[in-house]
């Protein structure tokens, strides 16, 4: 008898992100840009946080960050995450301005400190979706 192993999970666009996944699809991080008043934010939105425009463009974000905090998971919250404890979960900083959620690959969890470096990558979760994460830059 054979094991069922689970997949991970993967987000589900909405109108609001539709352009951000698509972006992700393509090895772009985008984020949306507010015309009237210039702030950047993630995660997407259908107004601008700063002044309720809804003149928002999406743009290339650099894909460079630091991070701001982070936590190490040593227990896989389902069998799908198993194979990757322990892992680190961490807040984000873009070089824009803007703060993401995202695992931090491919390093050991005990050298991650607040202020490391980072820069993005993508993961495909399924034929039709990528998803952020981060490397030390």
């Amino acid at each position: 008898m054979t094991a069922k192993v689970d997949t991970k999970p993967v987000p589900i666009p909405t109108i609001e992100t539709q352009p951000y996944w698509q972006g992700c699809n393509e090895g772009r991080l985008l984020i949306q840009h507010c015309k009237p008043c210039g702030r950047f934010q993630f995660y997407p939105r259908l107004v601008c946080t700063q002044c309720a425009a809804i003149a928002l463009d999406w743009v290339d974000a650099s894909g460079r960050g630091t991070v701001r905090s982070f936590t190490v998971i040593r227990r896989a919250v389902s069998p799908a995450f198993e194979a990757d404890v322990p892992y680190v979960v961490a807040l984000i900083q873009l070089d824009e301005g803007p703060t993401m959620m995202a695992n931090l690959i491919a390093c050991d969890p005990e050298v991650v400190v607040i202020g490391l470096k980072v820069a993005v990558t993508f993961e495909r979760r399924s034929a039709h979706l990528m998803l952020p994460q981060f490397l030390p830059a």
